[in-house]
């Protein structure tokens, strides 16, 4: 969230490797936003949706646990490829829970800007919200937008997840390529992660082992690419402990080896937004399956690892 907002504001920037007719297409073609609205392990039926100033989009999110809720946005400003305003989260019997700005921007890469602020009616609403998207995860609707504007363009399966932390890109950049600080927060909660071997630079192998005292899980980083303080490419495998070749202790099917790109941004002097893409490389039809099925527990794992990390920077 952006240092300068107001205090009954939510901000959430995002950068999209798409243009900009593509990503407004994805907000606003019913068939596909129904491919990536909402968290991960929901989806949505839309009953209708008219695009312009006074209409409205009345749709069903449906829950993972099978709990339904009906929402009925009202839009206000409707600019194609540039800007929409709407009422969120209201419906026939209960008002708005606030109203939502989206700017949309191509960027002279071919990449669009998504700059979203969510207005509510007091400091203390907008902090009550912004707890409980973080509990319900619902910033993984941005990424679950990423992975599928993706899967448009290049139609590769990738994973996607987003994160913004209090402090300076290059404090951060120092905790993705410092081992004394990396071991202390990539692993998932309840796992805790030893170095065996840690040089971290550009065509080094790190060798590491992550337990939780049941599980031991051996793994090798090859590094690809460190373009400080803004980018870090890296390759992940699972070996044993003598670094032969192995398979995910828990899911023989996993892909064998995950390509990761790192993507840090500055979102103010003292704001870093951290952006994690996962594409799984050479793999089988079958592990492509398995990949997309635990979409939802890869986001439980890295924001465990992401909220270990908040910590580590607060100490």
């Amino acid at each position: 969230m952006g240092a300068k907002n107001k205090s009954n504001e939510l901000k959430i920037i995002r950068i999209y490797d798409a243009p900009v007719k593509l990503v407004w297409d994805a907000w606003t073609d019913p068939k596909k936003v129904a491919k990536w609205w909402g968290p991960r392990g929901f989806t949505i039926t839309t009953h209708s949706k008219d695009l312009k100033p006074g209409g409205h989009w009345a749709y069903t999110m449906h829950g993972p646990d099978g709990t339904n809720w009906e929402n009925k946005t009202i839009y206000h400003e409707v600019e194609k490829h540039a800007k929409l305003v709407y009422d969120h989260g209201g419906n026939d019997d209960r008002p708005p829970l606030f109203r939502v700005t989206v700017l949309f921007s191509e960027l002279n890469n071919g990449k669009t800007k998504m700059d979203m602020t969510m207005t509510l009616p007091t400091p203390e609403a907008a902090e009550q919200t912004r707890k409980f998207i973080k509990q319900a995860s619902g910033n993984s609707t941005w990424d679950r937008l990423a992975e599928y504007l993706s899967d448009e363009i290049d139609h590769k399966e990738k994973f996607v997840i987003n994160r913004t932390f209090e402090t300076d890109i290059n404090t951060m950049f120092e905790m993705w390529t410092n081992p004394q600080h990396f071991s202390k927060w990539l692993a998932p909660t309840g796992f805790s992660m030893e170095y065996i071997r840690s040089e971290i630079k550009p065509g080094s192998t790190t060798f590491s082992m992550m337990t939780n005292g049941d599980i031991k899980m051996y793994n090798h980083i090859k590094y690809l690419e460190i373009e400080k303080p803004h980018r870090i490419v890296y390759t992940t495998a699972f070996v044993d402990e003598k670094e032969n070749r192995s398979h995910h202790p828990a899911l023989p099917v996993w892909p064998q080896i995950m390509l990761t790109t790192i993507q840090l941004a500055e979102e103010g002097p003292e704001e870093t937004r951290v952006t994690v893409t996962w594409e799984p490389q050479n793999a089988t039809p079958e592990e492509i399956a398995i990949f997309v099925q635990h979409k939802p527990s890869m986001t439980m794992g890295w924001t465990g690892s992401f909220d270990k990390l908040e910590e580590l920077l607060q100490k």
